[in-house]
């Protein structure tokens, strides 16, 4: 398809895409956390994804990249955080210092399913679907914890949404109002 777009008072100029359909894999993740305000523990209680990656050849293997991405995911919204001191010393250079996540951060409640959408630039129909997981798990987590806080007035926060970062947050909030 050729794009052409004229600027008043300037040259013209033409761009050329092509659009590949079912080039890549999309999906829709929808995640559901409990915030405690006492605390500022924030538990994702369910979480929901359907995820078009194309021809399905092995399930199995699919399931995993996606339930660890999702994990993965999960340990960037509550969990990682690279600090450096004011003279740019890293302290979180070890697994002692950085959180990762662990099979019990998994929610309890979790829902995937597939919906095969083949590829049309393949012969096996195939797409990617090793970073769906994660990719669909940052932007619906902290939506999720941007909707529970908007209740008290907060209308952004950056990741990591760890508790005492929460707590912190909800503190502030209630000092202003």
């Amino acid at each position: 398809m050729e794009l052409a777009a004229k600027h008043p008072g300037k040259l013209d100029v033409s761009h050329v895409t092509e659009v590949i359909p079912s080039a890549f894999p999309n999906g829709c993740h929808v995640c559901e956390v409990e915030i405690d305000p006492e605390t500022g523990v924030t538990e994702v209680v369910r979480y929901s994804s359907v995820n078009a990656c194309g021809t399905v050849i092995n399930p199995l293997m699919v399931e995993g990249q996606i339930h660890g991405g999702v994990l993965q995911g999960l340990g960037q919204c509550f969990m990682e955080d690279v600090r450096y001191d004011e003279t740019g010393q890293l302290l979180t250079g070890s697994f002692m210092d950085y959180a990762l996540p662990h099979f019990t951060d998994f929610p309890a409640d979790f829902e995937w399913q597939s919906h095969p959408v083949p590829a049309t630039t393949n012969p096996l129909g195939a797409k990617g679907c090793g970073e769906a997981g994660c990719a669909g798990a940052m932007t619906s987590v902290m939506n999720a914890v941007v909707d529970a806080l908007a209740e008290v007035g907060i209308t952004h926060f950056d990741m990591p949404a760890s508790a005492p970062r929460v707590w912190r947050a909800l503190q502030l909030a209630r000092e202003r109002s």
